[in-house]
């Protein structure tokens, strides 16, 4: 029986990274993968690499640069005419990105000493993992310590049952080789309107089903509804609110949806339907029932702050515990993880972590909203700075969207960034370093900027908290 220092079962952003950082450390380590890609290798980088983050990104790039080039770049004096697309050239690039990340990930086992094992886990009592490879033949391997990183998976809906041809999960709506001319898509969630976007870019007339009635319920209220209009006014995406779904037909390669809102039962007819729903741990056949470990009754593998599960030695990381779902999240646990085992006081601050929707503009945010502030009856003041009133932004016409810093009434700490805008996602990181380090909005107002940049938007809204913006008309306090 093999014996490793460290078993990490899942090979994600969590768990490759606990296990680069483990054997860094010195132990000897062992990385459980248990997926295939589609080039037929051991499938690197969980979902995030794979089907979910990077690909996506990828045709959000392309097809931005695509609409750009189509819709824009007539301001600048740039005549592009006749302009089109070629989907398999898209995908066979975003493929091609896929595989060379993935690799990488390989490369960087080789570098640092990590044994890949080709095979799916399964705790056992004693702190052994059982192995099953792709052909079922099993052993087992034993380990003083396991990190347990096996993921998430797409929801099912019984409306709406995924075949992977017609009615699609995240990954297969990656897939597409040509613009279906109606796209439906169950969910108005990051993935749903990130996946939308995409294809509402190449012409697809996409329709967005939502059964709550609140748009981004989690975003700041006015981020939220900035939000909705520039993707329902601007960039045509008809968004429904307050539809259920209770039903769907495939005929003759088209979906039937039937729907209910408050005007009653409605139905729709879609060439492709995207069920964006949501993700849940990947935790089936994970546990043996004697080894220690507690699920709770979602599928979460029960940790506490440290990561540290019900039985000694053994740990869980990323999708498969509690927190948001986002590899960055992950990875830093793993990170953590991995230096505790060795006798490091490594913590994690669950506050600052920064959350993106990759659309465009993009949605970024760190810290609290105003709407929980009010909730948990903090006393805050507000700053906010449009886009239309940076120079940068108008050079590159590229001005929808605004920054919100949110600070406390008294100590002016910051309590939360809240951006819709060009490259929201980079700004909002310095906020995120600003707020580890416990600063104050008006730390940042007295830092030098540089000009003009994107940046001197997030050194307006912290002016903007006191009234002292330069570059917009302070609004007169209620007396």
């Amino acid at each position: 029986m093999s014996k490793y220092d460290v078993v990490v079962i899942g090979s994600g952003p969590a768990g490759y990274v606990a296990a680069i950082r483990a054997a860094q450390l010195g132990l000897n380590v062992a990385c459980l993968e248990r997926s295939t890609n589609k080039l037929g290798k051991t499938g690197f980088g969980g979902t995030c690499l794979n089907v979910g983050c990077i690909p996506s990104k990828a045709l959000l790039d392309s097809t931005h640069k695509f609409v750009e080039a189509q819709d824009d770049f007539a301001i600048h004096g740039i005549a592009a005419t006749g302009l089109s697309i070629d989907i398999p050239q898209m995908i066979a690039r975003k493929d091609q990105i896929v595989g060379q990340l993935t690799g990488g990930i390989g490369q960087l086992f080789k570098a640092n000493g990590v044994t890949a094992i080709k095979g799916s886990g399964k705790v056992l009592a004693g702190k052994k993992v059982e192995v099953t490879d792709d052909d079922g033949k099993v052993e087992t391997i034993e380990a003083d310590n396991i990190i347990i990183a096996a993921g998430s998976i797409p929801i099912d809906i019984p409306p709406a049952p995924i075949d992977q041809d017609v009615i699609v999960d995240s990954t297969g709506a990656l897939e597409f080789l040509e613009t279906p001319k109606r796209l439906g898509v169950i969910g108005a969630g990051v993935i749903g309107l990130e996946l939308g976007s995409v294809w509402g870019r190449l012409g697809a007339e996409v329709v967005v089903l939502e059964a709550l009635e609140d748009f981004l319920p989690n975003v700041d209220k006015q981020i939220a509804k900035e939000a909705k209009k520039i993707f329902t006014k601007k960039q045509g995406l008809d968004i429904r609110l307050g539809a259920r779904v209770t039903g769907s037909e495939v005929k003759d390669g088209k979906v039937t949806v039937t729907y209910a809102d408050n005007d009653g039962e409605k139905q729709e007819v879609f060439d492709k339907l995207i069920v964006a729903v949501g993700r849940r741990p990947q935790s089936e056949g994970l546990l043996a029932g004697d080894c220690g470990v507690t699920m709770d009754e979602r599928g979460f593998v029960y940790v506490n702050d440290y990561c540290e599960t019900d039985a000694p030695g053994i740990y869980a990381v990323g999708d498969i515990v509690r927190g948001p779902m986002l590899a960055h999240k992950g990875s830093e646990e793993g990170v953590m993880v991995a230096e505790r085992i060795v006798g490091q006081k490594a913590a994690m601050n669950y506050d600052t972590i920064p959350n993106v929707i990759y659309t465009h503009p993009e949605i970024a945010a760190v810290g609290q909203t105003e709407e929980q502030l009010k909730a948990d009856g903090i006393d805050y003041k507000v700053g906010v700075f449009p886009f239309a009133a940076s120079g940068r932004a108008m050079a590159a016409n590229d001005t929808a969207g605004m920054v919100k810093m949110i600070a406390h009434a008294e100590t002016d700490r910051i309590l939360g960034c809240h951006i819709i805008g060009p490259s929201a996602a980079d700004l909002v990181q310095q906020v995120v370093i600003a707020m580890e380090f416990g600063s104050s909005a008006e730390d940042i107002g007295l830092t030098v900027f540089g000009h003009p940049t994107l940046s001197e938007t997030v050194k307006e809204a912290a002016l903007a908290v006191e009234g002292h913006a330069i570059h917009i008309a302070a609004k007169k306090k209620r007396k």
